[in-house]
């Protein structure tokens, strides 16, 4: 399993930030990795479910991800899976003078051929993906 974190804080308050990460249909604003992000079922809350397209290393993979823990202004985990990888995107929110810390993790598992290639040219991929997420993060809400 690879994974990659950042700590960003940004200006708005907890519940605010808390609110807008829990509609991951947003990952198309904060995430530059994402080309779009559809809800397929649910309110928001665990179990709601979401198609994810993105591009990683030049290509589009889709995911569907699920809501699996909702911590209203305290975390949030999304489990996103297909054929080739599992990911799980962990997020905890603190308040942080009058703005918000948020704690971002994302870990990596990798399934069939992908297990043997992914090791060697995803690290650094998702090193540098990481580092433009919390830029695009801070740029899009300050």
């Amino acid at each position: 399993m690879t994974h990659v974190e950042r700590t960003i804080t940004v200006s708005p308050g907890v519940e605010e930030v808390f609110t807008y990460f829990a509609d991951f249909t947003n990952t198309e604003e904060w995430d530059p990795g994402t080309v779009r992000t559809t809800r397929l079922s649910g309110d928001g809350g665990v179990g709601t479910t979401y198609k994810n397209v993105s591009e990683f290393l030049g290509r589009e993979t889709e995911l569907t991800y699920e809501t699996i823990t909702y911590e209203p202004s305290k975390e949030l985990k999304l489990r996103g899976t297909n054929k080739t990888a599992t990911t799980v995107d962990h997020l905890t929110f603190k308040p942080s003078g009058a703005g918000t810390e948020i704690h971002y993790r994302a870990d990596f598992e990798f399934h069939g051929v992908a297990q043997y290639v992914a090791p060697i040219f995803a690290p650094l991929a998702m090193r540098r993906l990481a580092d433009k997420t919390a830029a695009q993060i801070k740029r899009t809400l300050g």
